[in-house]
């Protein structure tokens, strides 16, 4: 199969080209290494010269692309340019072959030719050495080092500094890209627990008003609608007012004077007697100390959705709401007729239920809700909300 070729850098085109040019401006000035005369000289025509540099410089157009290869043609031009008269860019342009093949070689290639290139510098000055027992042969050492080991080493050290300064940039395209998932899922979570303070706040009073209104626009007696309005009213500024709260602490959440306190389980008596007013029969029973206030906020909640709920979909009869606190959870109940009807009193969303599972879930609590079978009920079935909240749970928001 046919080795397909990439084309070659810009950059390499302008070195081939330049040391092929500076080459032949040595060859035709006549300036080389070793004389004609020479003894090292084997092949003596005056165009040997520019075999290897030729050679070279195409090598030059791999250096990138195939510097292996380009290396392996360049280290025989090299050899081809020791027996002729020889020619200084010959060796300039194998300098940097070498050091592009380190460079821009696989990492193996550029872990092997630094040493590879030190143990030829080794042997090329102590072998001659001890041979010819003249010190000077320690000069062939010199000269390997220069022409091989000194680019091979160059090219590690370039290398070793572009891989990290490749991984510092991953890492901080990493630590953004990170930084971008919290600010995200910030974000969402932020977004999430506003809904469910909206829909939990407003909810109750929206429903209430929409319930009474029905009942003052269906039914053509005057007590009875100004008993609805009556509620309507309350509600109404019950609601903007809740509203008010929200929208300040959107405002001036970065303020330590919050527009007004965060319902607690003591505004429990207070949510059941508008229930009450709002036509439920409720019955609330608690049993609990202090507890902290993300479950004291989460219980409130489950509490006033479960009383919305039965408000719209109850059927008649007597709502319980029971807190008790033990083995380091507040448990909370709620339980309502459940029965066949029409349709809900109010419409609703479903976000309510999704709401109190996501309290739960934030505190690593239980949650569940559903009919379950009563033989008091009268129509034999309850609609049960159930939560358990460890005390040790975080914030809800």
């Amino acid at each position: 199969m046919a080795v397909r070729l990439s084309p070659p850098h810009p950059h390499d085109v302008r070195i081939a080209v330049g040391g092929l040019l500076g080459g032949l401006l040595l060859w035709g000035l006549g300036l080389s290494p070793r004389p004609s005369g020479s003894s090292l000289v084997l092949w003596s025509p005056y165009w040997a010269v520019l075999v290897p540099l030729v050679v070279t410089a195409a090598c030059e157009l791999l250096r990138r692309t195939r510097p292996r290869l380009g290396l392996v043609i360049g280290t025989a031009a090299l050899v081809a340019d020791t027996i002729t008269m020889g020619n200084v860019v010959t060796i300039v342009l194998f300098t940097d072959l070498m050091y592009a093949a380190v460079l821009y070689g696989t990492p193996a290639a550029a872990r092997r030719l630094p040493w590879v290139t030190g143990l030829l510098t080794v042997i090329g000055g102590v072998v001659p050495a001890a041979l010819w027992r003249d010190p000077e042969g320690l000069l062939i050492g010199v000269g390997v080092g220069v022409v091989a080991l000194a680019p091979a080493s160059t090219g590690w050290v370039v290398r070793n500094h572009r891989d990290a300064a490749e991984a510092a940039r991953l890492r901080a395209e990493q630590t953004a890209l990170l930084a971008e998932v919290d600010r995200s899922q910030a974000v969402t979570a932020e977004r999430a627990r506003m809904a469910r303070e909206l829909h939990d706040m407003v909810a109750n009073h929206l429903s209430a008003i929409a319930i009474h209104s029905t009942a003052a626009l269906s039914i053509d007696d005057p007590s009875t609608s100004r008993e609805a309005l009556s509620v309507i009213r309350e509600n109404s500024v019950e609601g903007l007012a809740e509203m008010r709260r929200l929208i300040g602490i959107l405002r001036d959440g970065g303020d330590d004077h919050e527009p007004s306190a965060v319902p607690t389980l003591d505004g429990l008596a207070a949510l059941v007697e508008g229930a009450r007013a709002n036509g439920l029969d409720v019955h609330l029973d608690t049993d609990h100390g202090t507890v902290p206030a993300p479950v004291e906020l989460a219980a409130y909640r489950i509490v006033q959705e479960s009383l919305t709920n039965a408000l719209k979909h109850a059927s008649p009869g007597r709502v319980t709401v029971a807190l008790a606190q033990r083995d380091g959870s507040l448990a909370v109940a709620v339980t309502s007729p459940f029965g066949d009807r029409d349709g809900p009193r109010a419409p609703g969303s479903g976000a309510g239920l999704v709401g109190m599972r996501e309290r739960v879930a934030l505190l690593s609590g239980t949650f569940e809700a559903g009919p379950a079978d009563d033989p008091v009920a009268p129509d034999g079935k309850i609609w049960v909300v159930r939560a358990t909240l460890p005390l040790t749970g975080g914030d809800p928001a």
